[in-house]
């Protein structure tokens, strides 16, 4: 155990490096993306590819420890892939990309970050943390199930503003200007991170806390650089929008 936590604290400053530099260079996939990263595969492939791993791995990871998983155990694992299922194989046939390409660097390097985080989810929740038979009925795992369906909600209910404005507007970029686009640049990335401040909170344990970090130091970097963009693409586009969070930031 005192291996696993080494190794998550290295994962952990890592990923702290990670949001640092993402503030520097975004990641060049979708309207960020540039010359200069290699070759290039089919953005929906590189997404499926480099998503796999979530459902997969873990699918791999719970079939190994079937005979020892508890129920609670079960129905993290049906959280996790509720979420990834969706991401992995539904949200990208869905959309319709202007960018239809990605550096296969990127691909495989989101590939291996899905691998390391899908290892410390199932070790550290199906190893390393014990929990009671009632846990699902504790007021924590509850919460931290209210706090996940929300942020889902937000999540793909914004995903699918972006899905329906390009059917109707046709493909390129626009302004929304629906639900949460109201007051955020990016509120499918604030959903994101409230989902999985649920999960750190439902699954009470480091893994969570790791996965919670990661998310955060890809994804808040991500938003700042989509308000930016927005700003230098659109010379009308709203003014007292923020990125990530509603009157903040």
């Amino acid at each position: 155990m005192n291996t696993f936590y080494i190794l998550i604290s290295i994962w952990v400053l890592i990923g702290l490096i990670t949001f640092v530099y993402l503030f520097f260079e975004s990641a060049p996939y979708g309207r960020h993306i540039k010359e200069g990263w290699g070759v290039e595969i089919s953005a929906r492939l590189g997404w499926i590819v480099m998503e796999s791993p979530c459902v997969i791995l873990m699918l791999i990871y719970g079939f190994i420890v079937r005979d020892q998983l508890q129920t609670v155990h079960t129905i993290f694992l049906l959280i996790w892939l509720t979420h990834y299922v969706h991401r992995t194989f539904i949200y990208p046939f869905l959309i319709s990309m202007t960018n239809p390409k990605m550096p296969i660097s990127i691909a495989c390097s989101a590939f291996f970050f899905n691998i390391v985080n899908v290892s410390i989810q199932a070790f550290g929740i199906f190893y390393f943390t014990e929990y009671s038979e009632n846990w699902i009925n504790s007021p924590i795992f509850l919460i931290g199930l209210l706090i996940f369906i929300t942020g889902m909600y937000i999540n793909i209910k914004s995903d699918y503003i972006i899905v329906d404005m390009k059917k109707n507007k046709g493909p390129g970029y626009h302004i929304p200007d629906k639900f949460l686009y109201k007051y955020l640049s990016a509120p499918n990335y604030f959903g994101e991170i409230i989902e999985w401040i649920g999960w750190a909170i439902l699954t009470w344990s480091i893994s969570g806390v790791v996965f919670l970090i990661w998310v955060i130091a890809n994804l808040f970097p991500r938003a700042i650089s989509h308000h930016k963009w927005y700003k230098s693409k659109f010379e009308d586009y709203p003014k007292t929008r923020k990125a990530i969070i509603p009157g903040i930031i």
